[in-house]
């Protein structure tokens, strides 16, 4: 797995030394309420997520990145390429600490790993799944080129579907 880096961020392999701070945003309600069941993880379910995370790079050789701040080397979240088993599609997904919302950070992440979905990997599509109600995240999927296409369901609740194509991304959007 390589390191991206941006003007402002690296995105790099998780490691032990990450478990602080990932279980404290795993363990923040309004961070998760949109992900999964929505509920907080405790410290040894954040050290299971994050076990999974590193293996997904493991089965699939891509996944998601520890997204740490340059200037100050300090976790922020994660995102990535997300494509479990029984999955609708590779997702490009995005999770911030919330002392980090509103700076565009998840846009600049994202963006660095939509390049590498499609110039590296030669993706044909991304999907992104978001609740409805987490309009932040729309947002983020709007600004990368991302559409709504459909709704299905996923553990119980209804989710938006956004999908990326290379052809769609604006060519005024560097996304290098």
């Amino acid at each position: 797995m390589r390191i991206l880096e941006t003007e402002r961020l690296q995105l790099r392999q998780f490691c032990a030394g990450d478990l602080e701070a990932y279980a404290a945003m795993l363990a923040d309600a309004e961070v998760v309420a949109y992900i999964g069941s929505g509920e907080t993880l405790s410290r040894a379910q954040a050290w299971k997520n994050m076990a999974m995370v590193l293996g997904h790079w493991s089965l699939r050789g891509y996944g998601l990145w520890a997204v740490e701040e340059k200037a100050t080397q300090t976790l922020m979240g994660r995102v990535g390429l997300y494509y479990p088993e029984g999955w609708p599609g590779l997702e490009v997904g995005w999770m911030l600490a919330r002392s980090y919302w509103g700076y565009g950070y998840a846009l600049e992440s994202a963006k660095a790993v939509v390049d590498v979905a499609f110039n590296q990997l030669q993706c044909p599509k991304l999907i992104s799944l978001i609740h409805p109600e987490n309009v932040r995240s729309q947002r983020v999927a709007q600004r990368l080129g991302s559409q709504k296409t459909t709704t299905l369901t996923l553990n119980g609740l209804p989710i938006w579907q956004y999908e990326l194509s290379p052809s769609a991304i604006n060519g005024s959007q560097d996304l290098h």
